[in-house]
């Protein structure tokens, strides 16, 4: 089984990435920094300065990809509303200013955000509530080939968060062809329909391309 290292040190997403990536029919051992014994450090706060999605999800994989010398998925996501003028957007991680000043993590850092966009959003109408969901995915090959896919799915902002599933704004992000948040869908729900499984699964070929590459350069050797 080959081994991919996945450039996060969320939990929550790298068990959805490895759930998307075995629903396509990758026979992969899909692993994060920890799992190969890397430790945080303060240099990967850094890794995540551009004003794209594109430039976050390369500069991850590359970092992952020179610690490892395997071959990298990353991805940079995040949330677009329209009315806050295309905002949190690449900054949708740290959006609350209890997220940017390091205060909070894990489960109270998303409350944080969500309760930071819904008082960006206080009156705002249904209709104006507009949203979407960016995924950004990046790939380096065992030799050394980059590519990079987009996904996205199409919402609106919640006036109040639903559900407990998923994770980051979930609760908040409704999708009118599920009829209900992203917090409330079953994982499979979500995946099929969510920016993360569209990008993740447009990454497949690409990664069923160089790996096939790889198998045949080792029988060549």
């Amino acid at each position: 089984m080959r081994r991919v290292v996945v450039g996060t040190r969320s939990e929550h997403k790298l068990a959805e990435i490895r759930e998307i990536l075995r629903e396509a029919g990758l026979d992969l051992d899909v692993v994060g920094p920890g799992d190969l014994g890397i430790p945080p450090a303060a240099e990967e706060d850094e890794l995540e300065p551009w004003e794209s999605f594109e430039e976050n999800a390369l500069s991850k994989a590359r970092h992952f990809h020179r610690l490892t010398g395997l071959p990298t998925l990353s991805d940079d996501s995040g949330l677009v509303v329209d009315a806050l003028g295309g905002a949190p957007g690449v900054h949708s991680k740290r959006y609350s200013p209890a997220a940017r000043s390091g205060e909070v993590t894990g489960t109270t850092l998303d409350q944080a955000n969500n309760e930071h966009l819904l008082h960006a959003l206080r009156g705002v109408p249904e209709e104006r509530r507009r949203a979407r969901y960016l995924c950004v995915v990046a790939w380096i090959a065992p030799g050394g080939r980059e590519d990079v896919v987009r996904g996205e799915v199409e919402g609106r902002i919640a006036e109040v968060p639903s559900g407990s599933f998923g994770f980051g704004y979930d609760p908040l992000f409704f999708v009118p062809t599920l009829g209900c948040t992203f917090g409330e869908a079953r994982p499979d729900q979500k995946h099929a329909r969510s920016h993360r499984g569209r990008a993740f699964r447009a990454i497949v070929p690409y990664l069923q391309r160089d790996l096939a590459e790889a198998r045949d350069d080792v029988r060549r050797d």
